[in-house]
């Protein structure tokens, strides 16, 4: 069951757990030299939010929580060049003023997604019909003049490093008490703050965990569109095919077109019948 996490909405738009919160590591920001940083073990310890064997995890600027947001877009956690990327940004907020005067929707939106996962990303929304169901041209513009409509985020919210790299789903997030912690204490707040908006989990391994917390009750089972290949650029040839731009004769044997086929028709259908 999920506890009651303790997060409170403030009037800034975010959500702060205890001193989890960007007013908490300001001055750390502030005097963060980013050049130095060139690999996860770089990260000043001042960032870390709990160790457990190999896995580490580690603030990230991600306070900001759209309350008006119909589609939630969920990653499994925030990369190093993420992590790189929301710390500039917020370093640029805090140049202009105060902390409590950051704008953290913008650095949010410099951070989420970045990279050239982007791209991918957004050509796979479009393809299952999102951006007509938001009434987009494009799903470009959530990351633009149309992000009121979005919450971008990862089920694992702060960054997860494993062995000072990137965390990719191994070990299992529920089956790991540390990860499974990390969801509880941070995304199941936020995603039963936005229960009426629909998720999307991006891979196989982060449905797995937005459908636990659907059967958990913390957000609905129909507002969940699972299938999704994740866009990165290691998964390049099952988001080509999904897109139908690789055909299936020319297809590796890594890949099954006959699970992408059913994904997509199943989520192409399920986003038509949400009006």
């Amino acid at each position: 069951m999920i506890n009651e996490s303790g997060w409170r909405w403030h009037n800034d738009g975010t959500m702060k757990k205890n001193d989890v919160c960007f007013t908490h590591f300001a001055a750390a920001i502030r005097r963060l030299d980013l050049d130095r940083v060139a690999r996860p073990a770089d990260i000043p310890k001042v960032f870390d939010l709990g160790r457990e064997g190999r896995l580490s995890s580690h603030y990230i600027p991600f306070d900001y929580l759209n309350p008006a947001a119909r589609l939630v877009l969920v990653g499994i956690t925030p990369g190093f060049t993420q992590w790189k990327n929301a710390m500039r940004a917020a370093q640029r907020q805090l140049a202009a003023g105060e902390p409590a005067r950051a704008n953290l929707e913008d650095v949010k939106r410099a951070g989420a997604f970045s990279g050239p996962l982007r791209p991918n990303l957004i050509a796979l929304l479009d393809c299952i019909g999102l951006n007509r169901w938001l009434g987009l041209a494009s799903c470009d513009v959530l990351f633009g003049a149309a992000s009121h409509l979005v919450q971008t985020g990862s089920i694992l919210h702060h960054p997860i490093f494993i062995d000072g790299r990137n965390y990719n789903g191994t070990p299992s997030m529920l089956r790991s008490p540390f990860l499974r912690g990390r969801i509880e204490t941070y995304f199941a707040a936020e995603a039963a703050a936005l229960s009426s908006a629909v998720f999307v989990p991006l891979g196989p391994r982060v449905g797995e965990g937005v459908l636990w917390l659907a059967r958990e009750g913390v957000i609905p089972r129909d507002h969940v569109l699972a299938g999704l290949p994740h866009p990165s650029g290691a998964n390049i040839e099952r988001v080509a095919y999904f897109l139908g731009r690789k055909a299936r004769d020319t297809l590796s044997n890594k890949t099954n077109p006959v699970v992408l086929d059913a994904a997509r028709a199943a989520l192409q259908a399920q986003v038509a019948s949400l009006g």
